[in-house]
């Protein structure tokens, strides 16, 4: 059985049926509620979170090669996170979190 919902224009970009298999009861709790308004999410339905800092730096150690990796700090809505990365692709996409500030 498929459901076929009505849903506000903020979420234009959510296919609007459902299978029942899917569907749960739901009690409301007002105070885990986060506005639509502070929820960001890309093209493919991932939620757009923030780098804020790199916390540490390591270097993982393979059979034949290694891997530098830096632990992140992202902002979210769900409190601090915290991730291992790879260095080079965090340089890539967030290249201000490797500026360094030389003291005078």
């Amino acid at each position: 059985m498929v459901l076929e919902s009505g849903l506000p224009t903020e979420l234009s970009n959510v296919h609007p049926t459902f299978h029942v298999s899917n569907l749960r009861k739901c009690l409301a709790d007002r105070d885990l509620q986060v506005p639509l308004d502070d929820i960001r999410v890309d093209d493919t339905m991932h939620f757009v979170e923030k780098p804020v800092e790199i916390i540490d730096r390591e270097v993982k150690k393979l059979k034949r090669s290694r891997i530098p990796i830096v632990n992140v700090r992202w902002e979210s809505k769900r409190g601090p996170e915290f991730t291992w990365e790879r260095e080079d692709q965090m340089k890539l996409k967030y290249p201000h979190l490797f500026t360094t500030v030389t003291p005078s």
